[in-house]
């Protein structure tokens, strides 16, 4: 007993530092920016009066990307004060600031856009930036509230809302891709240095999450999530309402195209939800196929929508780049509001393949549940764009990389069914975006089934297709346990551009079967993994969703949180 509490005592020692050397790291990165925006205003300041920076400045500073301006910024800001709080404070609230000065500029670039495209990308960088500023801020409340019997959940918060801030910032910048005009590179420009900033936060951050990970705190961590199993407005009715039969829910607005409900259209039932509605507010949706762009705002936190079936209640539209319509902008179905939850619903984009990206369903949705839906389209159908998603029993169609984005996101179960392309095309199933080696963001297939659709079944070995190609430098994907049939080419994964990503991507696949999981012809890219059970468990939804997953738990779908069977 006496060893083990010395052992104890001396756990929780350690973690009292790491705790403050959180703070301390933090405040190391996110005071970056106070130079960076001395140097654009001319605020004073040379390098010799920067030189103050100790070894533990160097030492805090290590794991980030841009060590320089980390130990120099540091050196600077702890002239002012020695309150790590207020130091935080003041970093994320520099950064912020940085992000607002960001907006106002492309206020002044949106003048001198001539381009529509460019225009429109300007404006969807406004949007995504604002988004980043709040997640600085409630990254800065996270940190106040800091407590160590919550340590993994603090800390895989900070991960998410930091990587996303780092997502936001490459979307903005991807929206003036085939624009003419000066304004994508001057964003670029502009961007510079909120992406050193959190870029350096997002490093420190997983720094002190490897500290954690090292001492093993797994004891404190399981008992953390017993007692969190399930989040504290929840009721055991609430517990089982995605367990009952859609006809008999209570919901709290019934959309309903014949009369039968409040509302005749989706949108008139979103904007019709009250700014203090209740959580879980649940939204039945009647059989019908509903041709209208839905948009779910942030301020919608905790909907749970439920339809009459895949095929029954569906949402359909066909937005598509090719009509000169930004990417995010095409989407059929949106939601940025978090904790998000659907089931048994329709969503496509009949744009076509000759439509080029044209988007089904477009989630910013943290924490979000979805079951039991599909997803219909060609390329890029389901945009899981940011922070923790979790789709169990769906279906999901197209031809290229139509599922994509920077999400924590796990297809449980799911069917993966390749259309025919246009001629001369590839078909890629997902393409992950992961810009930050240190984010968690990934896409995970667990027993899923790939298969072609009949109209591309004869044209499979002329148009063939490929497990996923990387979006950007760290693309991040795991297939385990699947099921692929012959469709799957021998090379298994496609580059996107020239050499890009291919010695940065995290690409696996595990235990899976089928003709199109042979091993023998596959590229031999750096970055192809051959992980054994203990590695590939951690992309498993217990173990990705670091906090824990009661999230999921708490809807009530089928869901197994470790392996599965193929």
């Amino acid at each position: 007993m006496g060893d083990s509490d010395d052992s104890s005592k001396r756990k929780i020692a350690v973690l009292g530092v790491s705790s403050l050397l959180l703070v301390a790291m933090v405040v190391a990165v996110t005071v970056g920016v106070n130079e960076k925006v001395d140097e654009r205003g001319g605020g004073g300041g040379t390098t010799a009066e920067l030189s103050t920076s100790s070894k533990e400045v160097t030492a805090l500073c290590q794991p980030s990307t841009y060590k320089d301006t980390c130990e120099k910024s540091l050196a600077k800001s702890a002239e002012n004060t020695t309150d790590p709080k207020k130091l935080v404070q003041v970093g994320f609230e520099l950064a912020a600031d940085s992000l607002r000065e960001s907006i106002k500029n492309s206020d002044t670039l949106k003048e001198i856009a001539k381009d529509p495209m460019a225009k429109r990308g300007l404006e969807i960088c406004d949007e995504l930036l604002e988004t980043a500023i709040e997640d600085l801020g409630r990254s800065v409340d996270e940190l106040g509230s800091f407590d160590m019997t919550k340590a993994y959940v603090h800390l895989d918060n900070l991960k998410t809302w930091l990587e996303a801030t780092v997502t936001f910032q490459e979307n903005c910048k991807d929206g003036f891709v085939n624009t003419t005009g000066p304004a994508g590179d001057k964003m670029r420009e502009i961007l510079k240095t909120s992406e050193e900033l959190t870029s350096n936060g997002l490093a420190m951050v997983d720094g002190l999450a490897k500290i954690f990970a090292s001492f093993k705190f797994g004891g404190s961590r399981r008992l953390m999530e017993a007692q969190s199993e399930f989040p504290s407005w929840v009721s055991p009715a609430q517990r089982r309402l995605l367990a009952a039969d859609p006809a008999g829910v209570q919901a709290d607005m019934v959309v309903a195209q014949d009369g039968s409900g409040q509302y005749k259209t989706i949108m008139q039932a979103i904007s019709a939800i009250p700014k203090q509605h209740k959580i879980p507010f649940v939204i039945r949706v009647k059989e019908g196929i509903y041709k209208e762009t839905v948009l779910i705002p942030k301020s919608a936190e905790g909907i749970v929508m439920i339809g009459d079936g895949q095929t029954k209640t569906r949402v359909t539209g066909n937005k598509n780049f090719a009509a000169g319509v930004q990417t995010s902008d095409t989407a059929t179905f949106a939601v940025v509001a978090p904790s998000f939850v659907v089931r048994d619903m329709g969503f496509e984009n009949t744009a076509g393949a000759e439509g080029h990206q044209a988007v089904a369903f477009r989630s910013r949705s943290d924490n979000s549940v979805v079951y039991n839906c599909a997803f219909d389209g060609y390329q890029d159908t389901l945009y899981a764009q940011a922070y923790r998603q979790f789709y169990r029993d769906c279906s999901i169609t197209g031809t290229i990389d139509f599922v994509f984005g920077t999400a924590r996101t796990v297809l449980q179960n799911c069917k993966l069914i390749v259309r025919k392309p246009l001629p001369n095309q590839a078909c890629i199933v997902t393409a992950e975006g992961k810009k930050d080696p240190r984010g968690d963001s990934a896409i995970v297939l667990q027993s899923c089934h790939i298969s072609a659709d009949p109209a591309y079944f004869p044209v499979r070995h002329t148009n063939k297709a490929y497990l996923g190609r990387p979006w950007k430098e760290y693309s991040t994907t795991i297939v385990m346990n699947s099921v692929l049939d012959d469709l799957i080419a021998p090379e298994g994964w496609l580059p996107w551009q020239g050499d890009l990503g291919l010695n940065t991507l995290f690409y696996a696949e595990f235990e899976n079967t089928g003709p199109g999981a042979a091993q023998g012809g596959r590229v031999a890219w750096k970055g192809i993994k051959k992980l054994d059970a203990t590695q590939v468990e951690k992309f498993t939804p217990g173990k990705l969703y670091v906090e824990g997953d009661a999230w999921i738990r708490v809807t009530n779908v089928p869901y197994v949180p470790g392996f599965m069977k193929s």
